[in-house]
């Protein structure tokens, strides 16, 4: 979604409301990560003081494989995120969006800020006790013999 930001950057205390959703195909690129769900994103933009703001939220849900006993579940994920846009930059900064154009690309933005954002371990429950070393059979449905002998 292309957000066009030239009258929030020339009038103090304009602002605009935004929501969208980011499709399962457009995230279908992304290696590592299943999307189960659209990315829904909403927030708004509004210059107070002459400072431009991006205040925005995600909320989807991810198909992950459990890091210790290989199961597949689905897990919701909600987060928030701010940035200060401005019209033009010399260099990379980190700390604000450049705006070139006066718009910014908020799917880029949002893809970005999120998969910043997701655990880099993901256990499908925090006690999950894994997969037996010996025989591999799954010890949160199971008790084995292998590493008692």
């Amino acid at each position: 979604m292309k957000i066009n930001l030239k009258q929030i950057f020339n009038i103090v205390g304009e602002s605009a409301d935004i929501a969208c959703s980011i499709s399962q195909e457009e995230l279908s690129d992304i290696r590592g990560y299943k999307f189960s769900s659209p990315v829904d994103v909403k927030g708004r933009v509004y210059n107070r003081a002459g400072i431009v703001t991006l205040e925005y939220s995600v909320s989807f849900t991810l198909l992950i494989t459990c890091d210790r006993c290989l199961k597949e579940f689905e897990r919701k994920h909600e987060y928030s995120f701010d940035h200060i846009v401005v019209p033009s930059a010399s260099s990379d900064n980190d700390d604000y969006i450049a705006a070139g154009g006066e718009s910014i690309e908020l799917n880029d933005i949002a893809v970005t800020d999120l998969l910043l954002q997701l655990p880099t371990k993901n256990l499908c429950r925090e006690d999950c006790k894994g997969l037996c070393m010996v025989c591999g059979c799954d010890l949160n449905e199971v008790t084995c013999n292998c590493l008692n002998n």
